[in-house]
């Protein structure tokens, strides 16, 4: 994967949405954050007629550009715009949005309940628990972001502009920063699993990304791992430039990474993946896109739209 470096950054949350329909440009929006809005303050509250499919329990974290908590572009990341189309496609739920981390959701997804999640990653071992949708975005999977001040410790682990994780860990030497309990795909997960543990830096917590940022800054970590996109945003909201960091994709990983829909595995999170499937596929090919497209710098951005194309033509794992 190529390197790239963020100066020519994105004006985050102004970019249109070319793809959508005229009437969507011009009363989208404005719909999109009233009644996100009004979900988050727990104001959307179904008919009594329409609540007899239970209550669904939806499971946020903060995860720019897919969901953003606080900030100039709140409630305005890719999975931000899709919820309220998603919510009006259910009607027959009574919806509610609960914020939480990595761990705690995937311990509320595991128990006997009604929760879904509406940006996880597939992997084998929860898809054995979990009741998964069909691939929903198609993203820039993980890489590993240091400081320009850094190259030099990581130059011999790059070849052909990737990061050789598995020598990286072995090392030992330099510790990687992750989230914990997070996946970041098949490939890397595997590599994690064998890594030697104090070659990682596990940070729980809502603002786990944003503390390994500041540790990084400290000296404290060389290299931290997680999303482009996502890591120049929380860098801006942690006061660190992101012209001061380089990206590396990691070497034998894709380009993209599929973000899914997963419910509880019981009667109820499957009969709901069955209708959340139905608005994906409507969805899917153009808004949603869109909703993601608009967080990438310019250069990222024409290559996304270009490679997306042939995004949905294979059939999900």
């Amino acid at each position: 994967m190529t390197r790239h470096r963020s100066r020519a950054c994105v004006k985050m949350g102004r970019s249109k949405l070319n793809g959508l329909p005229a009437l969507g440009r011009l009363m989208g929006r404005q719909l999109h954050l009233a009644l996100i809005g009004a979900v988050l303050a727990g104001l959307v509250v179904m008919p009594a007629a329409a609540q007899g499919k239970g209550a669904l329990v939806w499971l946020l974290r903060d995860l720019p550009p897919l969901t953003i908590f606080e900030g100039a572009q709140k409630n305005q990341g890719a999975v931000d715009q899709f919820m309220p189309l998603l919510i009006a496609s259910l009607p027959g739920y009574q919806h509610s949005l609960m914020r939480v981390n990595r761990a705690r959701a995937m311990q509320m997804l595991l128990e006997p309940s009604f929760t879904c999640d509406p940006s996880l990653l597939w992997s084998p071992q929860r898809a054995k628990r979990l009741a998964y949708s069909i691939p929903v975005f198609r993203i820039h999977s993980n890489g590993i972001t240091i400081r320009h001040q850094d190259r030099s410790a990581l130059a011999p682990y790059i070849i052909n502009n990737q990061v050789d994780l598995g020598l990286l860990l072995a090392r030992g030497d330099s510790k990687l920063g992750v989230v914990a309990e997070r996946s970041y795909g098949q490939v890397v997960d595997r590599v994690l699993q064998q890594a030697p543990g104090s070659s990682l830096s596990a940070h729980y917590g809502n603002d786990a990304l944003g503390s390994l940022l500041q540790m990084q800054r400290a000296g404290r970590l060389m290299a931290l791992l997680g999303y482009w996109p996502e890591i120049r945003y929380q860098a801006q909201q942690q006061g660190i430039a992101p012209e001061e960091l380089e990206f590396y994709g990691i070497r034998g990983a894709d380009k993209y990474q599929s973000i899914h829909i997963a419910c509880s595995d019981t009667v109820q999170g499957r009969q709901a993946i069955k209708a959340i499937n139905a608005t994906v596929l409507r969805l899917r090919d153009n808004r949603l896109i869109e909703f993601y497209a608009q967080w990438l710098d310019p250069q990222m951005r024409d290559e996304y739209l270009e490679d997306a194309r042939s995004f949905f033509q294979d059939p999900a794992p």
